[in-house]
């Protein structure tokens, strides 16, 4: 299953809208219909956004008409400008934006030509490497699970929030791939549903043994003895180790704690940002208030009610008992385990 591809010059992806009901592909020919599918999570997860974003610099400058090296990057910059307002805590696509533009600029001798094949060549390096990572990720994280555990997760860490094996629920592919038994507790993830609609759509497709629960459901089960470790994904972690994820994680984090839990965040190392200090640094986006006033269009609230909704928020390092990446599993002090990816 793909969830992003370049198929036939165009963006071929999942409408994870559509998801579980069906199982739907959009071929996207041009940058604003690669931007509206971000904006409206029809593609989603980090890694996933930027690999997205990457193809987006390729539909916006294959028709580029400029002459000249000034031109061309002229017309790069307002294409990168562009994709950053899609979404903006999901720090892989900024990433993936800032690299493509290096790469243009340090091959600004050749010809324009030239420059269009090597953006596309850096978009689909970066799925490449995106694959990679994810199957590393699985390899040092699946050794965390023991048979007979029961495990915990949140939103959606997987295949399709990535360009192959996923993240946090990539961990749990290898563990079965190696024989091992286990099973899942989903949270549903208000508002958009990503646990319910997505999560537990993979795991029953990959014939893992699969429970999903309300998130305001997580706290009994702990309390009940049923949760032996917590795997999540993370949207943006910063220097000192605090991480972003789906709105519910922190509440997660705190629960874990509480309950002597294991908590343990899963990301490649694209999704680190060393610029920043600690997670208080960390944007969050907040979406429109009908995700919470209605479900797929049914309104459940008032009209005129007031809505807060941030998508993500911010788990502190403290409260991660260890971070996973493609380089190894990273422990506290994570200022200097974090030194190892810079």
């Amino acid at each position: 299953m793909k969830t992003i591809e370049w198929w036939r010059n165009k963006v071929r992806i999942i409408d994870q809208s559509k998801l579980p009901g069906k199982l739907n592909y959009l071929n996207l020919a041009d940058i604003r219909q690669l931007w509206w599918a971000i904006r409206g999570l029809k593609v989603r997860g980090a890694p996933a956004i930027g690999i997205a974003a990457a193809f987006g610099v390729v539909l916006g400058m294959r028709n580029s008409h400029a002459k000249t090296h000034r031109q061309f990057n002229k017309e790069l910059k307002q294409v990168i400008r562009y994709l950053k307002k899609a979404r903006p805590t999901a720090v892989n696509l900024f990433w993936a934006l800032e690299r493509i533009q290096q790469k243009v600029l340090a091959h600004c001798g050749q010809g324009i030509p030239f420059l269009k094949k090597l953006i596309l060549k850096e978009a689909l390096k970066i799925m490449q490497e995106d694959m990679d990572a994810c199957r590393q990720m699985a390899r040092f994280g699946s050794k965390l699970i023991k048979n007979g555990d029961s495990l915990l997760t949140h939103c959606n860490a997987g295949a399709l929030a990535t360009a192959d094996y996923g993240t946090a629920l990539g961990v749990m592919y290898k563990a079965k791939r190696a024989g091992k038994r286990f099973k899942v507790y989903a949270d549903e993830t208000r508002p958009v549903l990503q646990g319910a609609r997505l999560t537990a759509w993979e795991l029953i497709r990959h014939k893992i043994d699969v429970t999903l629960i309300c998130d305001n459901m997580a706290a009994q089960l702990m309390k009940e003895g049923k949760i032996s470790k917590i795997f999540v994904g993370a949207d943006r972690i910063a220097a000192n180790g605090d991480a972003a994820n789906k709105i519910g994680t922190y509440n997660l984090a705190v629960l874990a704690n509480f309950h002597r839990i294991p908590f343990y965040v899963v990301a490649p190392v694209s999704t680190f940002d060393f610029s920043l200090k600690s997670g208080k640094d960390i944007p969050i986006e907040q979406r429109d208030p009908r995700e919470v006033k209605e479900i797929f269009g049914q309104q459940i609230a008032p009209k005129n009610v007031k809505v807060y909704n941030p998508a993500f928020d911010v788990t502190p390092q403290h409260l991660i008992s260890a971070i996973v990446t493609e380089r190894g599993i990273l422990g506290k002090p994570y200022k200097n385990s974090l030194k190892r990816l810079k």
